[in-house]
């Protein structure tokens, strides 16, 4: 521990404890939670931190305080993990005081360039105030379009939280609030161990994985097209027992070559493959899922930690304690106060700078292998969209994966980790996945009328659908798919092609490149114009369902809008009406979004 800092045991003062409860997609969240609970130790508070999906929601009852991090996915969803709290949350037949001994604070993180900024957040403190909470303070909203990021709001809020904190729970009079921390401690402990030993993967021995084989990993864009789309089959001896929206879960791993390049620029080859324990030290602190308790930082930094991810501004305030170079420790300064916000966004966000990269130009810092679940991030499970039917595919997972490959504003060459690794299988490889489940739920009744709107790699969770339909009788799905290319990107044409000739679905498709030079590009949300009265009939007539999978950006929005201006037409709605029916449509469950960022 730092000195002459004094970390409260529990017999010191048991009421000074807090529980954090973050809800993530990509992990900035529980990074959050970390700071939250690291800054909490300023009032000698102590905080579990607990990813929401592993907490059972029965026990927030029991929880004097608890301090929720939020982030909003795709329009304005709540991450998946966060579903079955907010589902029990919604219950009608619970009590109107059944949070009355709970006092809560809620941070929210989200994008004001969206109508729905931080509205898993919002919902949650309203409901829970309705429910009888109590909130500690003003609800806090991090901004991705803020010139410090979502740090322009954290900072402050933060603040604001310990201030409310020690006014309702004053720091006894031998302990003194204190104004930084320092150095903070690590939040493990590692110890060297016999060469013999043998490391573990607490991953192979968790039973809500299993393993399965790559049966095909194709690409299905066109050789000589930018973009390289694939679809990969995966094969399981076990039954299996999904729905169409479901997503699969798989953790990746870091290609051989990047991470001895990482090792041997941090200085650690020789040593990357001695093993050693570790201890969770600072339990205030969360560690990767699966973290095992033998390994070595070959293995860290093949399956757990990720080098390659854009750092943020906490990565900074600690790096500059490692820092032995006088000029570098300056910049680092520079780069933690508010004055310089923007010189950091530049250097770091703008261009998407790896944490590899900013460690090679900072060469002076040498990190201590204790400290690398501090530095570094975890290398966090991806999900993805499951494109198939096991009605029509039993002991299968079919995939549509685009991989991840651009280069950023400096020119530099960007691979996603996991697309990487996916591209990379070959027929017969096998990975450990599970399941979980999304965000669709199909009408009962397989001749209700639904509209499903998959552009790109969208389409995935839309072949699921379609495959379960069609095996179900259904003749009254249609489907609106958008890419560049009729001849180098139309996700699976041929079968929404041969589907649309037998009349078990309506196809309609936009190809936004294929049009002469200088015409008006057309996108899904054109063609749903073009048709307002079919789907006016569809879903305000016939009160069918609508889907709608993809890229969070302007479509969305671009297709809400095309609905409301059919319910204005053809629905004979007044202009506000119009605007009240797609809410409506989301309240009563006919309206899904599967997007994201």
């Amino acid at each position: 521990m730092s000195a002459g800092v004094h970390y409260a045991e529990d017999n010191d003062i048991p009421d000074r404890k807090i529980l954090v409860l973050y809800a993530t997609e990509t992990g900035t969240a529980q990074e959050i939670a970390d700071r939250i609970a690291r800054e909490c130790r300023r009032g000698h508070f102590q905080c579990r931190v607990c990813n929401v999906g592993s907490y059972p929601p029965q026990g927030l009852i029991s929880e004097p305080l608890v301090i929720f991090v939020v982030t909003t996915t795709g329009s304005g969803s709540e991450p998946r993990a966060m579903t079955p709290l907010w589902n029990m949350l919604l219950r009608s037949d619970l009590p109107h005081d059944l949070f009355e001994a709970v006092t809560f604070a809620v941070f929210g993180l989200g994008d004001s360039a969206y109508e729905k900024f931080c509205w898993p957040a919002k919902k949650l403190a309203r409901r829970l105030t309705h429910l009888g909470g109590r909130e500690l303070c003003t609800r806090g909203e991090g901004d991705d379009q803020h010139p410090q990021g979502v740090d322009g709001a954290l900072d402050p809020w933060i603040e604001q939280l310990l201030e409310r904190l020690l006014a309702l729970y004053p720091c006894d009079v031998s302990l003194k609030v204190l104004p930084t921390l320092g150095r903070c401690p690590p939040r493990v402990e590692t110890a060297n161990v016999s060469a013999e030993t043998a490391c573990t993967d607490p991953l192979d021995a968790d039973q809500k994985y299993w393993d399965v084989t790559v049966q095909c990993n194709r690409r299905i864009t066109a050789e000589d097209w930018f973009q390289d789309v694939r679809h990969i089959e995966l094969v399981s001896e076990r039954d299996l027992d999904y729905l169409p929206g479901d997503v699969t879960v798989i953790h990746p791993i870091a290609m051989a070559p990047e991470v001895d390049s990482f090792l041997a620029s941090m200085g650690w080859a020789n040593t990357a493959d001695e093993p050693f324990s570790i201890t969770h030290a600072m339990k205030d602190q969360s560690l990767p899922e699966h973290t095992p308790q033998i390994t070595t930082l070959r293995i860290l930094f093949t399956r757990y930690l990720d080098f390659n991810a854009v750092p943020r501004r906490s990565f900074f305030e600690l790096l500059r304690w490692f820092a032995n170079d006088e000029r570098e420790r300056e910049r680092l300064d520079e780069f933690v106060s508010n004055e310089y916000a923007d010189e950091l966004y530049e250097y770091c966000q703008w261009v998407k700078r790896t944490i590899k990269e900013v460690l090679a130009e900072f060469r002076s810092a040498r990190i201590s292998r204790d400290y690398v679940f501090d530095l570094f991030p975890s290398l966090r499970p991806r999900q993805f969209s499951i494109a198939s039917s096991p009605k029509k595919h039993p002991h299968e997972i079919h995939l549509c994966v685009a991989i991840v490959n651009y280069r950023t504003k400096l020119r530099i060459p960007r691979k996603g980790v996991c697309t990487t690794f996916l591209a990379a299988l070959q027929p017969g490889d096998k990975l450990r996945i599970t399941i979980q489940k999304g965000l669709i739920s199909l009408p009962n009744d397989p001749q209700t009328p639904l509209i499903c709107i998959g552009p790109g790699t969208g389409v995935a969770p839309m072949r699921a659908v379609i495959e379960d339909r069609v095996l179900a009788g259904s003749e009254s799905t249609t489907l609106y798919f958008g890419c560049r290319s009729a001849l180098k990107d139309h996700h699976y044409g041929a079968e929404w092609e041969a589907c649309a000739s037998a009349g078990k679905m309506t196809y309609r498709v936009a190809f936004s490149r294929d049009g002469p030079e200088g015409t008006k590009r057309t996108y899904v949300q054109d063609l749903l114009r073009l048709d307002k009265q079919r789907v006016w009939e569809l879903l305000g007539v016939k009160r069918g369902t609508l889907i709608i999978s993809g890229s969070s950006n302007k479509m969305p929005a671009a297709v809400r809008d095309a609905v409301k201006e059919a319910a204005e037409e053809f629905g004979n709605m007044s202009t506000e009406h119009a605007a009240n029916f797609v809410p409506m449509m989301e309240r009563e469950g006919r309206l899904i979004e599967e997007c994201w960022s």
